[in-house]
């Protein structure tokens, strides 16, 4: 009981820190909620695209333009990259349209023109799809017909003009499914770091030389003085745990009231365990207070960073996924994502949930594994 109590004692010392990375979260969450309820505005009526046109000149490409025009809201922003994906980013466009240097010429000419393309994958930017790949559809079929830029888009006008209406039937909120996982993507560096921080500095405590001496002459043997740490750590864990699925309810709402609520709580549960474990390795190797914090930072910041907790992941380049994953976050950054787009929740469909949730598991074997090697040769020097 000393051990248990001595442990909370040495968390107070740090429990600005668990304040810090709550109010992060909650600023967050407060955030995403009002950025997700200006999108919703946009929800009901004409998706907002931007056109990166390179083929200014070519009468079809005038022609494709002028039909988005009316189908969409199309917006005028800073003519580069970096303003491009802000307006991603911050979903003023959730599509936007590359079209090449002699788009209008190749398809005059029967040669498949792709059109590079950015979206923010949601309910806007899939209506967007629709209405482009409709227009593309009807634009090949008169294009192997005529040889005449005006025939073909006479006959474009008319086969559009009967039959003009697009709609996407969703029993999705897209919405609501995007701000939760926002939330609980971004939670994943608040609880990674948390837990790794406190978990490594308090266990730091307990190693130093003066407290091994002291266990030594006492009648509390290493092992029950190491289960009871570990009992204390996961408590601590846990409560982190509790504490971020009761600001998840707070923020979030009836969204935390059903199944697929209930699979990001326990997403959310082993990845706070997959925290605690790695946690425990880390005290293992190192008692360091200093060197503690800085693997605190590059451990949680690289995986908020590499698998989507501040950035998408459909923003990041394929050479970034590919090492995001051998790290723990993106496995259950990927699972929020998978329930976000899930129109059914069934044993089918949550296939890969389960499979990111083993894999999880396994890397909490993993570390478990390590810590017991290092400790075994530690204790042998």
């Amino acid at each position: 009981m000393i051990v248990f109590n001595t442990f909370w004692k040495v968390i107070k010392k740090y429990k600005a820190t668990v304040i810090l990375y709550t109010a992060m979260l909650v600023i967050f969450g407060s955030t995403n909620m009002q950025a997700n309820n200006k999108a919703m505005t946009f929800t009901n009526t004409k998706p907002n695209i931007l056109i990166v046109n390179n083929d200014k000149d070519g009468v079809l490409t005038k022609n494709l333009v002028d039909y988005l025009n009316k189908n969409t809201n199309i917006v005028k922003i800073k003519d580069s990259e970096e303003a491009r994906d802000d307006a991603l980013f911050y979903r003023d466009v959730s599509y936007i349209i590359y079209i090449p240097t002699s788009y209008s010429k190749n398809v005059l000419n029967g040669i498949n023109s792709t059109l590079d393309i950015k979206s923010t994958n949601d309910y806007n930017a899939s209506l967007a799809e629709m209405i482009l790949k409709k227009y593309i559809e009807v634009e090949k079929v008169y294009a192997s017909i005529y040889r005449d830029e005006a025939k073909i888009i006479n006959a474009i006008n008319k086969n559009l003009e009967t039959n003009s209406n697009v709609e996407i039937t969703s029993k999705l909120n897209t919405t609501t499914m995007e701000k939760t996982a926002r939330f609980y993507n971004f939670a994943s560096y608040c609880i990674m770091a948390v837990t790794i921080y406190i978990v490594c500095l308090v266990l730091s405590s307990f190693h130093n030389e003066m407290i091994n001496k002291r266990i030594a002459v006492s009648s509390m043997n290493y092992k029950k003085h190491n289960r009871l740490i570990l009992g204390a750590s996961f408590v601590y864990a846990l409560i982190v745990w509790i504490l971020y699925i009761v600001l998840g309810i707070i923020l979030l709402g009836d969204v935390m009231f059903n199944i697929r609520g209930l699979i990001y709580v326990l997403n959310t549960l082993i990845f706070t365990f997959v925290a605690l474990t790695l946690a425990l390795l880390i005290s293992t190797i190192t008692n360091n207070k200093n060197a503690i914090s800085g693997i605190v930072n590059v451990v949680a910041l690289a995986q908020a960073f590499l698998c989507g907790a501040f950035i998408p992941t459909q923003w990041l380049p394929n050479s970034v996924l590919t090492i995001a994953h051998v790290l723990p976050a993106y496995w259950y950054i990927n699972t929020n994502d998978i329930l976000k787009e899930l129109e059914t929740i069934s044993s089918t469909t949550l296939k890969p949930v389960i499979i990111n949730s083993i894999i999880l598991i396994l890397f909490s074997l993993i570390f478990i594994i390590l810590n017991n090697i290092i400790s075994k040769k530690k204790r042998q020097f």
